[in-house]
């Protein structure tokens, strides 16, 4: 098995998630007292976050890359970023710290491929959102069309990530809320919806919506660990 150099703390909410998926994946996969060979460097995601809002992406790249590159030393064999907004300097990281990204974008929309679908809803933080680098993957990878919430339906979106989710608040007014920017991409002609940022699965599940949901954080861990695997 190769060992998966996990960048987590984005935030620790999801990460635990991560932790788990990939360890229950590997023990299911392996059988008998199997867990993943896994190093996990997490950051202070108020440090992270000032940045974002800042837009000092330059700066946020240099530490990711310095990261990957201490995981590496550390004995990792590739790198799961786990969160969806930081895979924007995901070719950086790659190229600079000479080491094999999993990108989230990639994995997710081989699912997506998988079940025939051609147009996609994607939400996430307005980073993910709005910039090219995760569309462009589904796009040029996977020949999908990609659908974005209106721009007062992002603002929404992205405050509840940052100001409930992140911080382990679950508002069941807010899961309303995202069900009927949900509804509002379907009558875009989305097929199914991406939950482009780690921590939206632990508001929105399958049963609350009708069409198919993409649950980020679970492709990539489970996605990890069949790497790790091969």
């Amino acid at each position: 098995m190769k060992t998966i150099g996990l960048i987590g703390g984005m935030s620790w909410e999801s990460s635990l998630e991560y932790y788990k998926i990939i360890n229950q994946t590997a023990k299911k996969k392996l059988g008998g007292l199997h867990s993943a060979k896994c190093l996990m460097y997490s950051v202070d995601f108020a440090e992270i976050e000032t940045l974002q809002r800042q837009n000092k992406w330059e700066e946020l790249t240099n530490i990711m890359i310095n990261i990957a590159k201490n995981l590496k030393i550390s004995g990792a064999d590739f790198i799961v970023i786990g969160t969806n907004t930081m895979h924007l300097m995901a070719d950086d990281i790659e190229n600079k710290a000479e080491i094999k990204v999993l990108h989230i974008a990639d994995v997710t929309g081989q699912k997506i491929v998988e079940q025939g679908l051609k147009k996609v809803g994607l939400l996430g933080t307005k980073f993910t959102m709005e910039g090219t680098f995760y569309r462009q993957v589904l796009k040029d990878r996977h020949q999908l069309e990609v659908v974005i919430p209106d721009e007062d339906e992002r603002e929404v979106v992205h405050e509840v990530i940052y100001q409930e989710l992140c911080k382990g608040v679950i508002n069941g007014p807010s899961r309303q809320k995202f069900v009927q920017i949900i509804a509002n991409l379907t009558r875009k002609g989305a097929e199914g919806v991406i939950l482009g940022c780690t921590e939206i699965p632990l508001l929105v599940k399958q049963e609350d919506v009708e069409i198919p949901i993409f649950d980020t954080t679970t492709i990539h861990a489970v996605s990890a660990v069949d790497f790790a695997l091969t």
